[in-house]
């Protein structure tokens, strides 16, 4: 069993920054890949940034040149830095992995990007 809870979300004005965490339970070298991904109301769940465990990154057209993901192995840990924040960021934010065929989610932390 994976337990993956996330924290760092807010209210932020636009142009401004957060940092999401993702704690893991246990090591996050078990997972060969770590991802964030956020959700609206309007839109389906969708990729924000995967990481490796080699650290081979993908990040979303949108996001790219703002978004940064990270880790901190000896934290169990994941990050999500955002910078230059606008509203359309506005979404709850989940940190995910796999483990073989199952899928682990955590419980999101909502992302508000607003005046």
């Amino acid at each position: 069993q994976v337990q993956l809870v996330e924290s760092g979300g807010g209210l932020v004005q636009p142009g401004g920054s957060l940092r999401l965490s993702c704690a893991a339970s246990g090591s996050i070298f078990r997972f060969y890949v770590m991802a964030w991904y956020r959700q609206t109301p309007e839109k389906q769940r969708e990729l924000v940034v995967g990481m490796t465990r080699d650290g081979i990154t993908n990040y979303a057209d949108s996001v790219k040149g703002r978004f940064t993901i990270s880790r901190d192995v000896a934290k169990n840990t994941v990050y999500l830095q955002m910078n230059n924040l606008k509203p359309e960021d506005t979404a709850v934010y989940y940190c995910n992995t796999k483990v073989g065929v199952m899928t682990y989610w955590g419980q999101g932390t909502q992302v508000t990007v607003s005046t």
